[in-house]
């Protein structure tokens, strides 16, 4: 039986930020229906795909998305009506050769993000599969088997995530030695709130920032550092043989273009790349960090490849994670294994803007033998599509933000409700 594209809607919702951002709801011939909701990212690389927002001050400070709503209902409805759900790419292609315009520029990545993701998840559930069954049928990926991810749990948040004074953006707790997730998740959420307790007998503020982490203000970087340590210890576990420590530095954020530096606030500090990378390899000389996201700016690909070979050389098994270095652009990740950079890259289907973009990425690192960070953005909706991407293409590592928080918590819960699926009780 055929199942082909009956309707397309969109609404404007809430993310968990409190800002407009856009669900679509695709129904079939058959009935089916299947809705998406679409993140939004506060720190944001400058390469990223177009994010369509109104600009209309009298509605939500201008950053209503009507636009992009009209744009699903208007211009993506009739253009993708009729069409077999399963022919995803085509359906994508299609999209992109309506919008015309490099980063989606038109239509808005938004808007054409919101349809491919549901019209995925109709597929699936036309089929009677698994999300993340289906979503493995889209690739060429052969492995047979279902490996579910390593969570990167960000449990202290700063910069763009947070009101507080750190200017690094994400620290981050790796439960690395647990043989299933659930077990991985449990030695996250143990160690995230003795890390709460920690904070409140030294008075300092436990409210969470935009991804669910604690966000108090810290007197210098290392101190985040030493209290993490402190943490997993006072949870019974012990810091880089069970737990390791990672961080997204999101350095695109403070570097600045005109003096060449990165500019620490909190250490009152203007750093060289040089200097900038002799400041992140000390902290790994004293503490267990085993990844790195964003640690470079993401025009900076001489410091890049320098601090690429200089990690490797430390420990093959340290992560370097490009972000906005890379955007899940294939043009861009590919200039970077020509350059020998990274060796990692976070995986944002609103970064490009369709499913197939997305895997495409995804394939092409791990042809390469890049490992894949599947990501969620500061914005989020309590959709948990990325969590079935990240089982689909058995990525290493996942990042949904700490263990609170209900749009966190709903990937997490996804990936439990997998794992369960996959193997039951026997694990």
């Amino acid at each position: 039986m055929k199942h082909t594209i009956e309707r397309i809607t969109a609404m404007e919702i809430l993310d968990s930020r409190g800002d407009p951002t856009v669900e679509v709801t695709v129904r079939l011939s058959d009935g089916t229906t299947a809705t998406a909701g679409v993140p939004s990212g506060a720190s944001t690389g400058k390469y990223e795909a177009f994010e369509l927002r109104d600009g209309d001050a009298a509605r939500y400070a201008g950053k209503g998305v009507l636009k992009a709503v009209r744009n699903v209902e208007d211009v993506l409805h009739p253009l993708l009506q009729g069409y077999e759900v399963v022919r995803q790419r085509e359906i994508d292609v299609a999209m992109l050769e309506a919008d015309g315009t490099e980063a989606k520029h038109k239509l808005g990545a938004n808007a054409i993000l919101g349809v491919s993701l549901a019209v995925a998840r109709a597929a699936s559930m036309a089929a009677g599969t698994p999300l993340y069954a289906y979503i493995r049928s889209l690739t060429d990926f052969s492995d047979r088997d279902f490996v579910l991810p390593v969570p990167l749990i960000n449990v202290v948040n700063g910069n763009k995530h947070a009101s507080n004074n750190l200017d690094i953006q994400e620290f981050w707790i790796i439960p690395h030695r647990a043989a299933t997730f659930a077990e991985r998740l449990r030695q996250g959420s143990e160690i995230f709130h003795a890390l709460g307790g920690l904070m409140k007998s030294r008075d300092m503020d436990t409210d969470l920032g935009n991804e669910g982490g604690y966000a108090p203000n810290f007197p210098n970087h290392a101190e985040v550092f030493r209290m993490l340590v402190s943490a997993i210890k006072e949870a019974r576990y012990e810091p880089g043989e069970d737990i390791s420590l990672g961080i997204d530095a999101g350095a695109s954020e403070f570097f600045d273009t005109e003096t060449s530096k990165y500019a620490l606030a909190l250490e009152h500090e203007h750093f060289t790349s040089e200097e900038f990378m002799e400041y992140l390899t000390k902290f790994m000389r004293e503490y267990p960090i085993r990844a790195l996201e964003d640690p470079l700016a993401e025009d900076e690909w001489g410091a890049w490849q320098t601090l690429t070979g200089r990690l490797k050389a430390m420990s093959p098994s340290i992560r370097l994670i490009g972000d906005d270095l890379f955007v899940t652009n294939i043009s861009r990740l590919q200039k970077g294994i020509d350059q020998g950079v990274a060796n990692s890259i976070l995986i944002k289907p609103n970064q490009i803007g369709t499913l197939s973009e997305t895997l495409d990425a995804i394939m092409l690192a791990k042809k390469n033998g890049y490992a894949t960070a599947i990501s969620h953005r500061s914005g989020e909706t309590t959709d948990s599509f990325i969590a079935d991407l990240s089982v689909a293409v058995n990525s290493e590592y996942i990042k949904t933000g700490s263990t609170a928080r209900g749009e966190r918590m709903a990937k997490y819960n996804r990936l439990l409700s997998i794992e369960h699926e996959l193997y039951g009780e026997a694990r």
